[in-house]
């Protein structure tokens, strides 16, 4: 699906330039940013105080754009002619299952991965992958806290407990050091989850997982596009998944891949949940002994969701990159204004940018609240808002011992989780050529700024 022209407020059109051959010269405005924006940022907030009143007090709002012109920049998934067309040809053609084998080839191509294949949906290609690990019963599995429920449910099917492991507050993303601390003679794999679509740093975790003899996994549900020194996340670990659900970086409505590096651990994630898997395999392959039953689950993803990956997969580069190029020109500016931070990506990490744009900041040290925060942006017409994602080991199921081989630990505190969860903000992500909007954004948060003594006393 082409990204379509966009027309700005003032009526002008403007494209996407895709070309990444040509480079930014060294006055654009967003270089310029970069080695003025300090001075910049705190011009504009002394200038914006005494000249107007915050909207939330009564002044002017500083986003003017309708609310059905945001709607066209930020309305996610975003499907058009060429997914419409795929599935009218799908259906035409009555091949329905062929899509699969056709996706499944176009995402190892993609990645780079040795094995691949596609699921129901990410849940299930969790509860394959560690099916596929073969582990004892009993064995333990390092995952973060800060995940979906599937992350960790989806190991009781097969015996598991998980350890539950602190994020770095500065990304959101697995602690090693935590992980180092929690290490016991039961684990046996360690799981990092790329959160928002910032890459752990897997290259890190992976020398840790080699020298103590743990199997590194991956989940890689918000980090379509997502590589670490060019190599693409799911394919650093011995397995990995993705999710194409609906709020996914490329959304197929529902869906799921589980990317696998041997030959052993495909056959076993395929097998478990595909039983026509067996028949295909290599006459020495222990899982042949099973063909017609695979291992008794039924996980096939629907040919439709295929057809709509296929059609998204196309165009995930390029949306990736414009949602980037729209995140830099506004958090360049965002991060020159005093305690507004956004997640550390390291300059070999290549992250993608999933469901919003988080940015951090330290209220305490600000002296004011998130809500009043968040009032004062709405009142500007900034779609602001947070959502603080459920700690896995506060959840009363993991505390019950019915459900698990031995009841997992559950840890008194978890800083990073705590921290992260208290001091972020979302702002919406745009999809289209935006850059009046984008500097209407900047503006709010520099009023804002400029008269965040007034949120003090909220």
């Amino acid at each position: 699906m082409a990204v379509q022209p966009m027309q700005s407020e003032t009526g002008k059109s403007t494209t996407m330039n895709t070309n990444p051959s040509q480079t930014n010269p060294p006055w654009t405005r967003r270089n310029f940013i970069k080695t003025s924006g300090a001075v910049a940022a705190g011009l504009a907030a002394a200038r914006l105080a005494p000249m107007q009143t915050l909207a939330a007090e009564g002044g002017p709002k500083t986003v003017t754009f309708s609310p059905q012109k945001i709607s066209a920049l930020t309305r996610w998934p975003r499907y058009g002619a060429a997914e419409r067309n795929r599935l009218h040809e799908l259906i035409d053609s009555n091949k329905f299952y062929d899509e699969l084998p056709l996706f499944e080839k176009e995402w190892q191509d993609y990645t780079g991965a040795a094995f691949v294949k596609s699921h129901v949906n990410g849940s299930a290609a969790l509860t394959s992958m560690y099916f596929a690990l073969d582990l004892p019963a009993g064995s333990e599995v390092m995952v973060p806290s800060y995940t979906f429920f599937s992350a960790c449910l989806a190991m009781r099917f097969s015996n598991l407990v998980p350890v539950f492991v602190d994020v770095d507050p500065k990304t959101a993303c697995f602690d090693l050091e935590d992980a180092k601390r929690k290490l016991t003679p039961r684990v046996k794999a360690v799981e990092a989850m790329h959160s928002w679509g910032l890459p752990s740093e897997m290259d890190l975790i992976c020398d840790w997982a080699n020298e103590k003899g743990l199997v590194p996994l991956e989940d890689c549900a918000h980090a379509h596009g997502a590589s670490m020194k060019g190599k693409k996340m799911g394919t650093w670990g011995q397995m990995a998944i993705y999710s194409f659900q609906a709020s996914k970086v490329m959304p197929a409505v529902e869906g799921g891949m589980g990317l696998y590096a041997t030959r052993e651990y495909y056959e076993r994630g395929f097998a478990f949940g595909h039983y026509e898997a067996p028949a295909k395999f290599p006459k020495d392959s222990p899982v042949r002994a099973y063909e017609g039953t695979g291992f008794g689950q039924k996980y096939r993803m629907h040919p439709f969701a295929a057809a709509v990956a296929r059609m998204q997969l196309k165009e995930l580069d390029a949306r990736n990159a414009l949602v980037e190029k729209n995140v830099r020109a506004l958090n360049d500016r965002l991060v020159q204004l005093p305690g507004i931070k956004e997640p550390r990506c390291r300059p070999d990490q290549k992250r993608a940018y999933y469901s919003a744009n988080m940015l951090m900041m330290d209220f305490k040290k600000l002296g004011f609240s998130r809500a009043a925060l968040v009032k004062a942006l709405k009142a500007e017409g900034v779609s602001a808002s947070f959502w603080d994602y459920p700690q896995q080991h506060t959840l009363k199921i993991y505390s019950e011992p019915k459900w698990w081989h031995h009841t997992p630990k559950i840890p008194e505190k978890m800083p990073g989780c705590e921290y992260v969860n208290a001091n972020h903000i979302f702002v919406p992500l745009f999809y289209g050529e935006a850059p009046e909007l984008i500097d209407q954004y900047a503006q709010a948060f520099e009023k804002v700024w400029a008269h965040r003594d007034t949120l003090a006393k909220a």
